[in-house]
């Protein structure tokens, strides 16, 4: 692979970085919203101790309220991303070699998946790969 092919599938391959972190985080979510609504009730007649610290469901509330704090700006750089990796995949001329970049970082699809998809050799989806890094236009910040 010579320097822009490295430079271009850098620049492309962050979407999937991101989109990933994005999945744990939403897993985080999910599973702190079961721990807060597994509430568990013991009754007393003794009274409650006024120092005693936060509640387990509110300590998932506040993780929760974070969570998905990060979770939205995560998405909002995501969208960004994809737009700017969308730019520079129409720069490439070839709707083949376009449409292999596109399975590849936009729908994070496996090589052997995108070759059955369009019916080629993975030989030849490697080939278009290659070709497609080669011709695409990277935004002049990355470059």
């Amino acid at each position: 692979m010579n320097k822009h092919q490295i430079a271009a599938k850098k620049f492309l391959s962050q979407a999937f970085g991101l989109n990933q972190r994005i999945e744990s985080k939403l897993k985080q979510i999910e599973e702190l919203h079961d721990l807060a609504t597994k509430v568990s009730v013991t009754y007393s007649d003794m009274p409650k101790d006024p120092n005693k610290g936060h509640s387990r469901t509110e300590d998932c509330i506040c993780k929760i309220t974070d969570l998905e704090s990060q979770l939205k700006k995560d998405m909002i750089k995501l969208v960004e991303l994809k737009k700017n990796i969308i730019g520079s995949i129409k720069t490439v001329e070839s709707t083949e070699q376009r449409t292999v970049l596109e399975l590849r970082y936009l729908s994070y699809m496996p090589w052997g998946e995108i070759a059955i998809e369009l019916g080629y050799g993975i030989d030849n989806i490697y080939r278009l790969h290659r070709n497609g890094l080669d011709k695409i236009k990277l935004p002049e910040t990355i470059q």
